[in-house]
């Protein structure tokens, strides 16, 4: 990780320029109490949706169906704001996989369709079909999978032979089992895996309904599990909370890493112009549920809260203090004005986005090749989200920190390799 630069006068002190000043260890503290917050509404939204996944496997229904959907989409929203803390965070960044990997080949979890096809060279276990099968092999060892458990999942299955697209827990994997295939290409239209996918016995429908009810449980269990680990991390006390406020230079690289990484090379790049690229709709970030735009929507606005330190919860209620803009703001309020327009320009494309999605044109749609209305649409996020790297490539230098380097994407920065 990039170190700052030691400007005391500007950086160990408070900044002198009137009412916006703020010390670097205040706005930490407000980063940390944001990420706090974030986390633990994540967690508190998870156990609505183990909840609402018991409901379901103990009475199967259309209903219940749907309510666990609900329940899934609603988690989301605090969790995708948090993305931010995973650049310069290693705490975050080593714990992220268990929770948001992606992409995922859904065939090592359960029954696919026939078009998804059977394994590959690079993964010989993409459709190994755990569900189906309680005696699987891995590495050439017999493993008994007769009892799907958290512990099976988490130790065994999960990458296994250590290939990344082996997700076998976190929001994805549960999103799979809640939503099955999306099989609609680039027309509109999400996964519809039947209710009775669930239903014991007869009138089960895929095939081992109990043992499809067995992984849902286990891998929403070990989801709440995963995000209330995180979630202690930035209380007081927690690791991840001091690791930033111990030590106020290093949380304010950690913050602008994160904006900039998240901005440019994750967001921008491979959640976005790589799949316009590809034209591909397996490149959604939530390619299952189609909820997609809601994702990037709340990814841009996790690097915004940060900015600007402020935080409006799912009950409404708000977590602010002390921010990274006041900082800026006083050793440059043009660059802080600068700053605050391009979170406002790329927030405004975003919701464009969504209210395109919620008018109808699915984010599927954007992305088939030849569609100019979709391609602009998303085009225009991603340039906002270019745009405000910059912006804050600009504000490392104004703030007297080492050259923090950004998460890339070839997609953006050697188009050619992304078909090589």
């Amino acid at each position: 990780m990039s170190r700052l630069a030691l400007p005391a006068a500007a950086l160990l002190s408070t900044v002198a320029a009137g009412a916006l000043a703020q010390t670097p260890a205040e706005v930490v503290e407000t980063y940390a109490d944001i990420a706090e917050a974030g986390y633990g509404d994540s967690l508190a939204l998870a156990r609505d949706l183990q909840g609402a996944v018991d409901n379901l496997v103990a009475n199967p229904s259309p209903e219940a169906l749907e309510a666990a959907r609900a329940a899934w989409i609603a988690a989301r929203e605090p969790y995708q704001q948090t993305e931010v803390y995973r650049f310069g965070n290693p705490i975050v960044d080593d714990w992220e996989g268990r929770v948001n990997a992606w992409p995922l080949d859904e065939g090592l979890i359960d029954y696919v369709d026939a078009s998804y096809g059977g394994a590959t060279d690079a993964n010989e276990l993409a459709a190994l079909n755990v569900i189906a099968n309680p005696q699987i092999t891995l590495a050439g060892q017999a493993v008994d999978a007769s009892e799907i458990t958290p512990e099976l999942i988490a130790d065994t299955l999960n990458e296994a032979d250590g290939i990344e697209t082996n997700v076998a827990r976190g929001y994805h994997a549960i999103e799979f089992l809640l939503w099955g295939q999306d099989l609609n290409g680039t027309d509109a239209g999400a996964g519809e895996r039947p209710y009775t996918d669930y239903v014991q016995g007869e009138g089960c429908t895929g095939g081992n309904c109990d043992r499809r009810a067995d992984y849902l449980t286990a891998a929403t269990e070990l989801l709440v599990a995963d995000l209330q680990e995180m979630a202690a991390n930035w209380e007081d006390g927690g690791a991840a909370r001091a690791a930033v406020t111990d030590d106020p230079r290093a949380g304010l690289v950690a913050m602008l890493t994160g904006m900039g990484s998240l901005s440019y090379g994750e967001q921008a790049g491979e959640r976005m112009r790589l799949g316009l690229m590809l034209n591909d709709p397996e490149e959604e970030h939530d390619c299952f549920s189609d909820n997609t735009h809601r994702s990037h929507l709340n990814d841009a606005l996790g690097v915004q809260n940060v900015y600007l330190g402020r935080y409006v919860r799912p009950d409404g209620s708000v977590v602010e203090g002390p921010s990274l803009s006041d900082l800026v703001a006083a050793q440059d309020p043009a660059l802080d004005e600068a700053m605050q327009t391009d979170l406002a320009d790329t927030m405004a494309a975003m919701e464009a986005m969504n209210a395109a999605v919620e008018g109808g044109f699915a984010y599927d749609q954007m992305l088939e090749q030849g569609n100019d209305e979709g391609e602009a649409i998303i085009m225009a996020a991603v340039d906002g989200l270019i745009a405000q790297t910059r912006t804050i490539e600009r504000i490392v230098t104004a703030l007297e920190l080492d050259r923090i380097a950004f998460e890339g994407s070839d997609s953006l920065d050697n188009p050619d390799a992304v078909f090589q």
